[in-house]
Parts: structure tokens; C-alpha cells; sequence
């Protein structure tokens, strides 16, 4: 499709949807990445998308009717931008599960690439599963679905339904049974460690139980980590199913 200035409020929207994506969207919302750095990508993927989508008449009634396209589109690219980035947020709930079991749950630390309290453990997984993303090209899948997306529902045409709201609500259901699987394996262990400190305390009272049980939920949750790391990949490919099969019922709640 060649560019054209009559088709130039095609353009932009196409452009909007793109921003709002990039905004929101796994790795490419970090605050490390420059703001320049995220305009380019959002005007290269609406560069290449234009190229191959069809332009469709816009229909709308002056400047009011205009924002509410940018406002239709600025909520599509971020609903499917946030529902890819919610994913990620499992494993940093799953490490701050972990840590309160382990004890290390004082150690929260600020990250300036989230923007938001993260745990050691949580900030370790996140990070791996970050690494996960790159390595098996789901990045690739997840900006085929932005792109995609205009296939199913051009510009202007989006559909907001309730059953929106459904999905946001079993995703959440779904969210907490992942994050509680991971760590399933570190509650127990500990559980066991808590019941053998309170036999231990009981047949000798005269030892302080808890700042030696302090210190072997530590080791031993960090030699259960070292343990984990085998589990990572099925992990991540569980996490990335999860993640296919949502955007997939997000689009087909969009399509009119």
C-alpha cells in the first residue's frame, strides 16, 4: 500500500494503537528504555502494519468524533499490551510468596525498570522469565498479535462486551493457582522445617529455636532456588500458554 496523505488520520490511529502497545507491553514498558527509543519502535511497527492492512473509511463528526477513535484505540493497544504484561507479574508475586517463607521478605528493593517493590526472589524469577521471552521468540508472538489484531478488527472497529470483564476475572483466578503452583514446592519444604523446629523446641526448650530456624529456612530455601532453576523452562512455557490463550480470547472479544 503505498503512503498517501488523504489516508493520514489512517495513519495516526494505526499509530496510536501502536504507542499504546508498545507502552504496555512486556520488556518494551521498562523505564530503561529510552522514550525516543519506544516513539521509533512504535513508528517502525506502524511503518511495516500499514503496509499490509487495508485502509478502511473513518467515520466520526468533527474533533469529538476523532478522539473517540484515539480513545478506542489507545484502550485496545493497552488492554493487550497490559494482559501480556500481567503474565510477568505471576512469577514476581510467586517470589514474594517464596521470600515470606524463606524470610527474606524484608529484603524488598525498588526497581527502577518496573517501577514498583519487587523481592529478591521475585526480581530473580522476573528476570528469567524475561531471559525465557528471548530465547524461545515469544516476543516475535507477541508482536504478531498487535499486528494481527488489525486483521481481525481494523482501525475504528473494535467492539468493547462484557465478556471483557469475564476473562479479566478468570485470568485472575488463574493467577493466583500459577503463582501458588511454583511455590508449592518451597511451602512444603518449609512446612516441614517448621514442624521439626517445633518438636525441636519442645524436647529442648532451652534452645533459641527461632534464630536458628531462621537461619535454615534461608539455606535451605536457597538450596531449593539452585534446585528450581531445572523447573524455569516449564514454567515459562506454562506461563506463555497462558498468555497466548488470553490475548487470543482479548481479540476475539474485540472483533465485531
Amino acid at each position: 500500500m503505498r503512503f498517501t496523505v488523504e489516508n493520514m488520520e489512517f495513519y495516526l490511529l494505526v499509530l496510536v494503537r501502536m504507542s499504546a502497545f508498545v507502552l504496555s507491553a512486556p520488556f518494551l514498558n521498562y523505564s530503561a528504555i529510552p522514550v525516543r527509543m519506544k516513539a521509533g519502535i512504535s513508528i517502525l511497527l506502524s511503518i511495516v502494519v500499514i503496509q499490509v492492512i487495508p485502509v478502511v473509511p473513518l467515520s466520526y463528526s468533527g474533533i469529538v468524533g476523532f478522539s473517540v477513535l484515539v480513545l478506542k484505540e489507545t484502550v485496545v493497544g493497552l488492554v493487550l499490551g497490559f494482559m501480556c504484561n500481567v503474565c510477568f507479574y505471576i512469577v514476581s508475586f510467586s517470589g514474594q510468596i517464596m521470600d515470606m517463607q524463606m524470610g527474606l521478605s524484608m529484603a524488598n528493593m525498588y526497581d527502577p525498570a518496573t517501577n514498583i517493590q519487587v523481592t529478591v526472589t521475585g526480581n530473580i524469577y522476573n528476570y528469567f522469565l524475561m531471559l525465557m521471552l528471548v530465547v524461545t521468540n515469544m516476543h516475535y508472538y507477541i508482536i504478531r498479535a498487535i499486528t494481527d489484531s488489525f486483521s481481525y478488527f481494523n482501525v475504528g472497529q473494535a467492539v468493547f462486551r462484557m465478556e471483557l470483564k469475564d476473562i479479566m476475572l478468570n485470568f485472575m483466578g488463574n493467577y493466583f493457582l500459577i503463582a501458588l503452583r511454583i511455590v508449592l514446592p518451597v511451602f512444603c519444604c518449609m512446612l516441614l522445617i517448621h514442624v521439626i523446629l517445633g518438636v525441636l523446641t519442645k524436647a529442648a526448650p532451652q534452645m533459641n529455636m527461632f534464630s536458628i530456624g531462621l537461619q535454615i529456612q534461608v539455606f535451605v530455601g536457597i538450596i531449593l532456588l539452585i534446585l528450581l532453576v531445572q523447573t524455569l523452562p516449564m514454567v515459562s512455557d506454562f506461563i506463555f500458554s497462558e498468555m497466548k490463550e488470553v490475548i487470543t480470547q482479548v481479540i476475539h472479544v474485540f472483533t465485531p
